[in-house]
């Protein structure tokens, strides 16, 4: 009987070290972030997690399932007292974006759309919570290196124009001395 007990305790014991471990890890991942996505991932089948895990892992982004009472105590720990997963409705995964706040939200929000299962339910960016309208509108929104190819694009179309209407005028200059000195 006391071996039986014993062996209780020490499964007691290692679940909860093991949650520690969770609640840890959890707050390291929030203190590095720039961006948290949290979805409810109730009805997908494990290859699609395992898709969507692999296409966040391709940018950088992790992806963890956790119970909500340990991802509120990781989040009060690591200084986001004000939000709380309690209230959203769901089995939670997160996803944490390390390089830029809208990758993770516009990967979970396109997988979103082609499995239905997955929702997108809130989301935090530089400690401010947003519900789920303005993290879909983030996702909407075009990745960093597009808008900083458009920048680029922006910046270099007038100098282009200039290049090309200096270099029509040499060229009708050229043009007009290749001609005189024919005639002469």
């Amino acid at each position: 009987m006391f071996f039986i007990y014993g062996l209780f305790i020490d499964f007691f014991m290692l679940t909860k070290q093991r949650k520690q471990e969770i609640i840890k890890n959890l707050i390291d991942k929030l203190t590095r972030q720039k961006a948290v996505v949290f979805a409810d991932y109730t009805g997908l089948k494990v290859k699609q997690i395992q898709d969507l895990r692999n296409r966040l892992k391709k940018e950088g982004i992790e992806f963890q399932v956790a119970k909500k009472t340990l991802i509120d105590l990781a989040l009060e720990k690591a200084g986001l007292k004000n939000i709380k997963t309690k209230d959203i409705q769901g089995q939670i995964a997160v996803a944490f974006g390390y390089q830029d706040e809208v990758s993770p939200a516009k990967i979970i929000y396109n997988f979103s759309k082609e499995n239905d299962a997955l929702k997108v339910l809130a989301g935090v960016i530089q400690g401010e919570f947003f519900e789920t309208d303005k993290i879909k509108e983030l996702a909407k929104l075009p990745s960093r290196q597009e808008l900083l190819a458009k920048l680029v694009g922006n910046i270099a179309a007038p100098m282009s124009g200039l290049v090309n209407a200096l270099e029509s005028n040499l060229r009708n200059f050229v043009y007009l001395l290749s001609k005189l000195n024919h005639e002469a």
